[in-house]
């Protein structure tokens, strides 16, 4: 299939506004990294993102889900075939004790909904950068919550297109981990159970929250959030600072010197300046210590060919 007639099927599904050809993925990834896009695809609906699904399915088209673009280093080759952001399906509502979130809307600001409804429960979510899609996913947590400890149920599109609702015992929610990833599928929606609380209380511990995330990390400068995952029995960012790393860096990459599990984009870092200096830390800690860290973030897309 070429691109012209792929590009014609993609606006039949989702309109010519929303389908994008040759688009810088720097510019939608809170790193600023990365290379181009074939088509980038918004749709507008749940129908619109099974057709694609099914469509790509049909031709065996390459296909990635970038989410907010948090958490992700996209290559700089770019990324061939379809890639799909769900910037049009990002409400969020309160029904009851429960909040419904598409997938494409930010957790935080699920956090900050709660709150305004006097709901407890999101406390925790107040400061992650993530999409509600992504944080199911990798069943996302911060400062001893996580997504397992609030969801009740979640809407999502298979690999073959369809549309199915998983219970919350259904999701396997693990250590950065669930039974979307495995499958693949893809978050169009997730429903929170919480319980009504106060929202004095809940406000100061969101606050506090808040500072401690701003006071600690490097949030002046892109990155993809914290690069790898916590080892059995340690701390990453730890090991990393006291394996001398902090200031140290590939290119515009750098391990910051506000908190050493965060790898900052400081002077128009390269994907390769970025990855490069994952390695770089890899390397140096593993010597150090004997310990090897695994990549919390992903990497997709292709190299500079």
């Amino acid at each position: 299939m070429r691109n012209e007639e792929i590009y014609k099927e993609l606006v039949a599904i989702c309109g010519e506004k929303n389908v994008l050809r040759d688009e810088p993925l720097k510019d939608h990834t809170l790193v600023k990294i990365g290379g181009k896009a074939d088509f980038l695809v918004m749709p507008e609906t749940y129908e619109a993102v099974a057709q694609v699904i099914r469509l790509k399915e049909a031709h065996q088209l390459p296909f990635t889900l970038l989410g907010n673009g948090s958490n992700v280093i996209v290559l700089d080759g770019g990324i061939r075939g379809i890639v799909m952001q769900f910037k049009h399906l990002a409400g969020l509502r309160v029904e009851g004790n429960q909040l419904i979130a598409q997938g494409g809307a930010n957790i935080k600001d699920a956090s900050r909904l709660a709150c305004e409804n006097s709901l407890t429960g999101l406390e925790f979510a107040c400061g992650i950068p993530g999409s509600i899609g992504g944080a199911m996913v990798m069943n996302a947590g911060a400062y001893g919550g996580e997504v397992k400890d609030v969801i009740d149920h979640v809407k999502v599109v298979t690999q073959q297109g369809e549309l199915r609702t998983l219970k919350k015992e259904e999701l396997e929610l693990g250590y950065r981990t669930s039974i979307i990833s495995k499958n693949k599928d893809i978050v169009l929606e997730a429903a929170f159970a919480l319980e009504a609380g106060d929202q004095a209380a809940i406000k100061e511990k969101m606050a506090d929250l808040t500072f401690q995330r701003e006071s600690k990390q490097p949030l002046e400068y892109p990155s993809v959030g914290s690069v790898f995952k916590r080892p059995p029995g340690y701390f990453a960012g730890k090991l990393i600072q006291d394996s001398g790393l902090q200031g140290k860096g590939v290119g515009g990459a750098e391990v910051s010197t506000k908190h050493a599990g965060f790898i900052i984009n400081k002077n128009n870092a390269t994907a390769a300046d970025y990855i490069a200096t994952i390695e770089m830390v890899r390397k140096k800690v593993k010597e150090t210590f004997g310990v090897e860290l695994e990549l919390e973030a992903k990497i997709v897309g292709e190299e500079v060919k």
